[in-house]
């Protein structure tokens, strides 16, 4: 009989863990006792060891599970696997216990993974809050402040020069009268993009301080730093995923990744280094993740394993 999906995927995450921990101490009789001992508990649990061994090269089915001989990862691709899964563990973790209690605490809205939300504030002013995002909404007398906690969120500003509609992500501070425009994290930056109207883009916390002014069609990375990058798209292509789609343009592998990441339920880990700095162009649909990611790999002769529902393992 097939075992309950959630008692698999426990014992896949506790495959991962010896995993981990025989890569930390591969000379250590005792763990390999403890694994062999966790193996023969269940069929579920062997099943899970088989599986989890695979991605990572270990050849666990070549004898009776106690007389197994446990293999080290030994090579390039194979100790890439090692090297990642205590990311992946970190992450299952993460998404096993919900998702950050204190952004939750702080933001007035928050979306799950995959989940658009349209929002309308007490300005008439629209939010499209992506998925995997938090905001905090401050209105007061003379101005209009909304703070991105983490994520991406597409704003439709309706104009009152006596308010200016500001909208701060960390240092990060974009200030406008009436417009619409694109603010994400990327990495330790956020980006801001302009459909239309104009929009000024700060950071005065950085030294030196920047000071930015964005036009349709611009678009600016702005890091915690101070460190600008900056370009232009045509402006009906600012924030592609309200049309359910990723459009990269020579962006770094890891950068549009994590973009995806918030379209799975799981965990995505790039376990080949070379992969992340990659330069990536193209368009993929975020209705297929699992299509998405491996169209994004596969271009640079990458490939994708699912290890479980909730973790996808890119090499």
């Amino acid at each position: 009989m097939k075992p309950p999906p959630e008692e698999e995927d426990r014992a896949t995450l506790e495959a991962a863990r010896w995993l981990v921990a025989l890569e930390e101490e591969p000379e250590d009789a005792g763990l390999r006792a403890r694994i062999d001992a966790w193996r023969a508990a269940s069929p579920t649990n062997e099943s899970a060891w088989v599986n989890t061994s695979d991605i990572y090269g270990v050849m666990a089915t070549a004898a009776p599970v106690r007389q197994a001989p446990v293999v080290r990862p030994s090579f390039g691709r194979r100790r890439a696997y090692a090297g990642a899964v205590g990311l992946a563990l970190a992450a299952c973790l993460a998404f096993a216990f919900g998702p950050d209690v204190l952004v939750r605490l702080q933001a007035d809205q928050v979306t799950s993974t995959a989940e658009v939300r349209s929002l309308g504030l007490d300005d008439g002013s629209m939010v499209r809050l992506g998925p995997g995002s938090a905001i905090e909404v401050a209105y007061a007398g003379d101005s209009r402040r909304v703070r991105l906690l983490k994520g991406e969120a597409f704003f439709e500003v309706t104009a009152d020069p006596r308010r200016p509609f500001s909208v701060v992500a960390r240092d990060v501070e974009t200030t406008v009268l009436g417009t619409s425009f694109n603010v994400r994290f990327v990495g330790a930056s956020a980006e801001v993009a302009v459909r239309t109207g104009l929009v000024r883009v700060d950071n005065a916390a950085s030294r030196p301080s920047v000071a930015l002014r964005l036009e349709p069609g611009d678009w600016a990375q702005v890091g915690w730093s101070g460190k600008v990058e900056r370009g232009a798209i045509p402006p009906e292509e600012v924030a592609p995923w309200l049309h359910g789609q990723i459009v990269a343009r020579d962006r770094p592998m890891a950068d549009v990744v994590d973009e995806l990441r918030r379209y799975t339920s799981g965990a995505i880990v790039i376990a080949d280094s070379a992969l992340r700095g990659r330069r990536v162009t193209g368009v993929y649909n975020l209705s297929d993740p699992v299509a998405a990611l491996r169209a994004i790999v596969g271009v640079h002769g990458g490939s994708v394993r699912q290890v479980s529902p909730w973790l996808l393992v890119a090499f």
